[in-house]
């Protein structure tokens, strides 16, 4: 039995429209996700530091002050981030066990060096947590002077900080505080996109 003319009519329209529309998203494939946002919108001007070395660098438009987490001067005393408001500040967390650590503090010693007298703090934070793996941590800074010993016993810090655990890890805050750019990896700090990312911290306003 044939169809009906009113049966074809109808099936012709349905043709005629799943092609149109297929036409609507080849032409416009983000047809269906009307609404999301390009990963570029979401990263902040910062993003132009992310090159060579520092290709892996996140920096979200979203910046939130660092955590009020409390971790320990080389003498025992508390000590926070907020302590260094009105500075940029490189936090670095960093453990004996962990070789790429080792290898990127030399970069970290010429970072500090290279801005002597100016409001810049490389802040290593060690992860270490036995009593011997710490005072291997201090001979071990020690010789990579000016750079100052901070640690965090516990080992939670690295999972409060954007980099959740991965070592090592560097958050880079600004004079207010926030969080502007983090790596996870070894990195070369004392490299021309590192200077250059602190030079622009270093020039935005207090």
């Amino acid at each position: 039995m044939g169809l009906s003319k009113a049966a074809i009519a109808v099936i012709a329209g349905v043709v005629v429209l799943g092609a149109a529309g297929g036409a609507l998203l080849y032409a416009k494939p983000d047809a269906l996700f009307k609404g999301s946002t390009p990963a570029e919108a979401q990263k902040s001007d910062l993003a132009r530091f992310a090159t060579r070395s520092l290709a892996r660098l996140e920096t979200p438009a979203d910046t939130p002050v660092a955590p009020d987490y409390v971790f320990k001067t080389r003498g025992g005393a508390d000590a926070r981030f907020a302590d260094f408001r009105g500075k940029v500040v490189v936090v670095n967390l960093w453990a004996m066990w962990c070789a790429p650590c080792r290898t990127e503090m030399p970069t970290l010693q010429a970072l500090a060096q290279a801005y002597a007298g100016r409001d810049l703090v490389v802040l290593p934070i060690n992860v270490d947590a036995t009593d011997d793996a710490v005072a291997d941590a201090l001979s071990f800074i020690d010789v990579h002077e000016p750079l100052p010993f901070y640690g965090d016993k516990d080992f939670k810090l690295p999972f409060v900080l954007p980099g959740e655990g991965k070592m090592p890890q560097t958050v880079i805050l600004d004079r207010q505080g926030r969080m502007r750019a983090s790596f996870s990896g070894e990195a070369d700090w004392a490299g021309p996109e590192a200077r250059a990312l602190v030079d622009a911290l270093l020039a935005e306003p207090a």
